[in-house]
C-alpha cells in the first residue's frame, strides 16, 4: 500500500471521481511521486522509466498527460499515460485510397486531420499498469469524465495487444469501436541454431535467397557487431542512420530523437540492448531492443543507405540479432508494425494490436464507429492478409 497526499500531484492536477475512487489528471511525470513511478508498469517490458524517457526525449511532439487512479476498496494505485496529438486519419491508408480525398482537401485542408486524445504509449504498444480488474473500469469512467472537458475530437486507445481485450470490455461495450491496428510480429525461438531455422521453417526459394543476401553482406571489408547497454557516447553516429531509415517509411507516427537514444541507455541499461555493426570502424547499422522475461523486443533500426541495399543489411542485422538471442537464452523475438513482406517470408506470426476509438460528440459517434471499420489500415494491406494467423486481428 502506498499513501500519497492529494496535493502530491501539483496545483494544476485535475481531480475527478470514479466509482472506484478518486482520479487525477497530471501534466508531467515529474508531478507523479517517485513511489508511484517506481511501482508503475513493474511487470511490463516498458516499465515507467520508458514513459519518463519518452516525455524527456520527445518533448515537442506530443502533449503528455497521465491519469493517476486510486481504488479505494483495495488501496491500489494505477497510472495510465495518454497524450494529445493532431493526427491525419488517412495517413495509414494506401496512396490510392488517400487520393480519393484530394478534392475534398483542396476545399477543406483539415478534413480528417483531428486533435485526438491517445491513451497508451507514444513510441510503442499500449499497456495497462497492472492486471487487476478495476483498472479498465476506472479508466473508462475517468475518460468519460475527462473527454467532456478536453478539447479533442477523437479518443483513441492506441495499439493495445489483443491480450487486453477482456480487460478493456468496458470500452468495446460502451461507445468505443474496437478495430485492428497495424499488427506487431513475433517469432518463437524454439530452434537451436539459425541454420536449423532456415532449413525447417523457410521455403526452399526464400532460403536460397536469404543465403545469397547473407553472402552479399560479407563481401568486401569485414563487418563486426558489438552489443551495448548504453550507446549515449555514439548517438551522434547512430542517429543519422535512424533518420535515413525512418524517412524511407511510407507511414510514420513518432520520430525518435538523439535524446531518446541517449536516455534509454542511461535510464534502462538493464533492459536496453544496442546492436551496433561497424565496417572499417564506421557504424553502418544499429538496432535498439529491450530484453524482458526472455523476449527480445525490437524498437528501432538504423541503416546506412545505399550501402544497406548493396549489402542486404536488413537481413544481415536480423540474422545476427537472432543468433545473439539464441546464444543468450532468449525464447522469442518481438518486433513492431510495418515492413510485413520480409516478415511473412521469414515466417514471423502476426501479434494483433487493437484500437479502441470514439468520437467526442455522441451524436456523431455512431457514424464514426461505422467509418472506422473502413478507415482502419489493415483493411488495405494485401501482405497482412497472407499471414496464416491474419484472422486473429479481428474480433469474432
Amino acid at each position: 500500500m502506498t499513501e500519497i497526499p492529494c496535493a502530491g500531484f501539483g496545483a494544476d492536477a485535475l481531480e475527478l471521481k470514479t466509482s472506484r475512487g478518486p482520479a487525477w489528471v497530471v501534466t508531467s511525470v515529474e508531478r507523479i511521486p517517485v513511489a508511484l513511478r517506481e511501482a508503475a508498469f513493474a511487470g511490463r517490458c516498458r516499465d515507467f522509466r520508458y514513459y519518463e524517457v519518452t516525455e524527456a526525449g520527445l518533448p515537442e511532439q506530443f502533449e503528455y498527460r497521465y491519469f493517476v487512479l486510486r481504488d479505494e476498496a483495495s488501496s491500489d494505485w494505477a497510472i495510465q499515460p495518454f497524450f494529445f496529438v493532431h493526427q491525419d486519419l488517412l495517413a495509414g491508408l494506401p496512396q490510392s485510397v488517400r487520393s480519393l480525398f484530394t478534392g475534398i482537401r483542396k476545399i477543406w485542408p483539415g478534413f480528417l486531420k483531428l486533435r485526438m486524445i491517445m491513451v497508451g504509449c507514444a513510441t510503442a504498444e499500449g499497456d495497462l499498469d497492472h492486471d487487476r480488474p478495476w483498472v479498465g473500469h476506472a479508466l473508462h469512467e475517468v475518460l468519460e469524465l475527462y473527454r467532456r472537458r478536453a478539447s479533442a475530437s477523437l479518443i483513441l486507445l492506441k495499439d493495445f495487444p489483443a491480450s487486453y481485450r477482456p480487460a478493456l470490455t468496458s470500452f468495446s461495450r460502451n461507445g468505443y469501436q474496437l478495430a485492428p491496428s497495424m499488427p506487431a510480429a513475433r517469432l518463437e525461438l524454439d530452434f537451436a541454431t539459425f541454420e536449423e531455422y532456415m532449413t525447417e521453417r523457410l521455403s526452399k526459394v526464400f532460403r536460397k535467397n536469404l543465403r545469397r543476401k547473407l553472402r552479399a553482406s560479407e563481401e568486401g571489408a569485414a563487418t563486426q557487431m558489438e552489443v551495448l547497454h548504453d550507446a549515449s557516447a555514439i548517438v551522434d553516429e547512430l542517429f543519422p542512420l535512424y533518420l535515413q531509415t525512418h524517412e524511407r517509411s511510407d507511414f510514420t507516427f513518432e520520430k525518435l530523437t538523439p535524446d531518446f537514444f541517449r536516455l534509454i541507455g542511461q535510464r534502462m541499461p538493464d533492459r536496453a540492448r544496442f546492436f551496433i555493426w561497424r565496417r572499417e570502424g564506421r557504424v553502418i547499422a544499429f538496432s535498439l531492443c529491450l530484453v524482458h522475461e526472455g523476449v527480445l523486443h525490437d524498437l528501432a533500426l538504423g541503416l546506412e543507405y545505399p550501402l544497406a541495399l548493396e549489402l542486404s543489411l536488413y537481413f544481415r542485422t536480423w540474422h545476427d540479432v537472432i543468433e545473439w538471442a539464441l546464444r543468450n537464452g532468449i525464447k522469442a523475438y518481438h518486433t513492431g508494425p510495418l515492413n510485413y513482406d520480409p516478415k511473412l517470408h521469414l515466417k514471423l506470426a502476426l501479434s494483433p494490436l487493437d484500437l479502441y476509438a470514439r468520437h467526442n460528440w455522441s451524436i456523431i459517434n455512431p457514424i464514426f464507429k461505422l467509418a472506422i471499420k473502413y478507415l482502419e489500415p489493415t483493411r488495405h494491406d494485401k501482405v497482412i492478409r497472407k499471414f496464416p494467423n491474419a484472422g486473429d486481428l479481428y474480433v469474432r
